[in-house]
């Protein structure tokens, strides 16, 4: 016979509150959730990509502490749950405007087994279909279908053994493989990773016990990700490329994410085979998340679950926690400080410039609201003022509220203290802006914010820390009030990258670093040193014990790791990346009638070959024009020419670089325009005496290289004409350039003799 039972979580919380329920999740954290691993969701990241800045990386992940080795039954997404990834671009709009769907089906190829994987065949294979609504998740459009997710890294005889296994290459190629375009372009990977996550689980739980040497409670775990590669201009409110951001903090970029799972309301078991039936019932909501570590260390564990049943829309009743974090308890010296040793380096302001208090339950900035003083400001009650100063008790409102539930403005006070003189209050350098007022807890990131390379000296786990300190104490940003793109800018809370330390950078600002960083400076600056005293330092050099991933990253989509496999030997080390080469730069020069593209790479050892692609006109239909072989020889220089390029339209060129195990990643693209031929008209050439220049476009830059690429001569034009002596140049080829704006628009060679 068959049971009915409404599966437990829900019924429980809809008995309980008797409404339509929504659940938070982010690694375990929430009781009722935490029963349920398929649908629980444990981390979400949105970044501009590094590979290519034209588009967003959005990633939503799932099912918590994966064993590697957990068989015979080993995790994979859902079949009967909805995924999704929410985003807000609008904040005159209600909820949500875009909404990525997930839905996945399983299959066993060979029942007859208790292996998952044999002899080719995969139990439990899983594939997905992807849909996509822009209005909000009113209607869906289906824009992929028949996705493939790769199977659980079992080990090297389930996934590369020909005979009794898989027979892949590589765990890598299955990964790689399995990336998708949808037919709205969207790139898309889904399947196991390594879960990128790092936190020492244990000390932080034992009353913030944080260890310099502790231990990361999810190393060698893995996870199931949604990995999406968005085009800006499909995110970007009025469909706008990146290109056309007025500047890197234009407010017309910024969006807001959350990812979540739903089920159907009732399951049905079959007691006569103990197998599951069929699911009825509208769909309910049972994880959400959206800024990391909400529910996890903000919110107490009495309301974990009523937190959980609470829509995004709903999250200003639980502001209160935000205004007056738990967690600052225990770096006040008045409260628990002195036995919470691991937190000491972190000290709230009690009497910032003589005057503030920051505590629990302290005015902090409050006795200034209504004062001639805020005027202007975000604290003005006729702005935000009745929420960023609601009251006399909630003195983090001014800043651990807004990060989590509105962004940050480009607005007083939210600018750094450089230039301010002292006044918190004043203006100062702008350094970040993802402000998207629909007060709820979203991941949000400004699209515009310029990439920090990964490789670069600058790059820091600490993101907006790390772009604060540079803004205040390095002489390249600190001596202008002006916009500057300061590395790290695109970090957390700037969305979040998978590098980001969020655990330690959220605990620095329960501690108040985001109030110094805008001059309202720790209690040991007296107005007369310098303001980076010894408790900032202190502060600005915590960390949380653990501060990096257990393994690599890929420097290519999907950016994540493989999974870590459930066997692997006795010499067991996590999965590398194949594809390690940087490209250090990429030019493209036109000639008179072709255009030459030089290329660097570094660190160069897995790759296979290049792919040169051309697009004329626009950036969206490139085709392969040639393919260059890769030596794998460090500090390699490639060239390619292209000889037939569009003489009347914009050429575009991008170079994929292909890895040994067929993962493919591209540069980012360069253009070459052929000016008409009266654009830039040399004679005589050969030259004798002089070389004579003509143009009849305006406010065109001329410059003359010698075949070493040194600049030779760089000749004002005027009403069009300019003429060089040649009298100092050596007999040979030299390359006369015409740009505008920085930009070449016509190149000719000229023979001196």
């Amino acid at each position: 016979m068959k049971k009915t039972i409404n599966a437990f979580f829900v019924a429980v919380v809809c008995l309980a509150l008797g409404q339509t329920t929504v659940f938070a999740s982010s690694h375990r954290e929430a009781p009722l959730i935490s029963n349920d691993p398929l649908a629980d969701n444990t981390d979400l990241y949105a970044f501009r990509s590094p590979q290519d800045d034209s588009k967003v990386i959005l990633i939503a992940n799932y099912i918590p502490f994966e064993h590697p080795a957990g068989g015979p039954n080993y995790y994979t997404f859902g079949k009967d749950i909805r995924y999704e990834i929410h985003i807000k671009n609008n904040a005159a709009t209600k909820g949500d405007d875009i909404v990525y769907r997930f839905t996945f089906n399983t299959t066993s190829e060979d029942p007859t087994t208790f292996f998952n994987i044999r002899l080719g065949k995969q139990n439990l294979k899983t594939t997905y279909t992807v849909e996509r609504s822009i209005d909000g998740g009113t209607s869906f459009e289906k824009v992929f279908a028949n996705g493939v997710v790769p199977p659980a890294n079992i080990g090297p005889r389930s996934i590369q053994n020909g005979v009794v296994g898989l027979g892949a290459d590589s765990y890598d190629s299955l990964m790689f493989k399995a990336i998708a375009t949808t037919n709205t372009g969207e790139r898309v990977y889904c399947g196991p990773v390594d879960d990128p996550f790092f936190v020492d689980l244990g000390g932080a739980f034992d009353i913030a016990g944080f260890r310099p040497n502790g231990r990361d409670g999810l190393a060698k775990f893995n996870c199931h990700s949604i990995v999406l590669e968005v085009p800006i201009a499909t995110l970007q409110k009025d469909h706008k490329a990146v290109t056309l951001a007025k500047d890197i903090l234009d407010p017309d970029y910024v969006i807001g994410v959350y990812a979540s799972a739903s089920r159907r309301q009732i399951r049905t078991f079959d007691s006569s085979t103990g197998t599951a039936g069929t699911v009825a019932g509208g769909w309910v909501q049972v994880s959400r998340l959206g800024m990391p570590l909400t529910n996890e260390v903000v919110i107490p564990i009495a309301d974990k679950d009523k937190w959980n049943a609470s829509a995004p829309a709903n999250d200003l009743s639980f502001a209160h926690y935000f205004e007056n974090p738990e967690l600052a308890l225990y770096m006040d010296r008045s409260q628990y400080a002195s036995s919470v040793q691991s937190l000491k380096a972190l000290s709230i302001q009690t009497k910032s410039l003589g005057a503030f208090d920051f505590r629990n339950g302290k005015k902090g900035l409050y006795g200034l609201k209504g004062s001639a003083a805020v005027a202007g400001t975000a604290l003005d009650d006729a702005i935000f003022g009745t929420i960023l100063l609601p009251d006399s008790t909630s003195p983090r409102a001014v800043d651990i509220l807004p990060i989590f539930y509105t962004g940050v403005p480009n607005l007083r006070p939210y600018q750094l203290a450089t230039g301010k003189k002292g006044n918190p209050l004043a203006a100062g350098k702008p350094f970040i802006n993802n402000f998207l007022p629909s007060l709820d807890d979203r991941l949000r990131l400004n699209m515009a914010t310029p990439v920090t390379p990964r490789n670069s000296p600058d790059f820091s786990s600490l993101g907006i820390v790390k772009a604060a300190v540079l803004g205040l104490t390095d002489p390249r940003f600190n001596g202008s009030l002006a916009l500057q793109s300061i590395p790290n800018m695109d970090g957390f809370p700037n969305g979040r990258r998978l590098e980001d330390d969020v655990t330690t950078i959220e605990l620095q600002a329960v501690g108040g670093v985001a109030l110094a960083a805008i001059g309202l400076w720790y209690d040991d600056y007296d107005g007369r040193v310098s303001p980076v005293t010894p408790q900032l330092i202190k502060v600005l050099t915590f960390n949380a014990g653990i501060t990096q991933n257990d393994t690599t990253l890929k420097t290519v989509f999907p950016f994540e790791q493989a999974p870590w496999a459930g066997f692997s030997g006795p010499g067991y080390v996590g999965p590398k990346g194949s594809i390690a080469a940087v490209m250090q730069y990429f030019d493209a020069n036109q000639d008179e009638t072709a255009v030459g593209l030089n290329w660097k790479m570094a660190n160069e050892m897995y790759n296979s070959h290049y792919i040169v692609e051309r697009s004329v006109g626009d950036v969206a239909n490139f085709v392969k024009i040639g393919t260059v072989k890769a030596l794998n020889v460090d500090d390699n220089n490639y060239q390619f020419t292209d000889a037939a390029p569009s003489l009347d339209q914009t050429n575009y060129y991008r170079i994929a670089q292909v890895g040994k195990t067929g993962e493919v990643s591209y540069s980012s693209i360069r253009k070459a325009v052929f000016a008409p031929k009266n654009a830039l008209v040399v004679s005589p050439n050969p030259a004798v005496g002089f070389i004579r220049i003509n143009s009849t476009i305006a406010n065109l830059h001329m410059y003359i290289y010698d075949v070493t690429g040194k600049k030779v001569a760089a000749p004002v034009l005027s009403s069009g004409f300019a003429q060089v002596s040649t009298s100092s140049l050596a007999k040979g080829v030299y390359t006369v350039v015409a740009e505008n704006n920085g930009e070449k628009i016509a190149v000719r060679k000229v023979l001196v003799q």
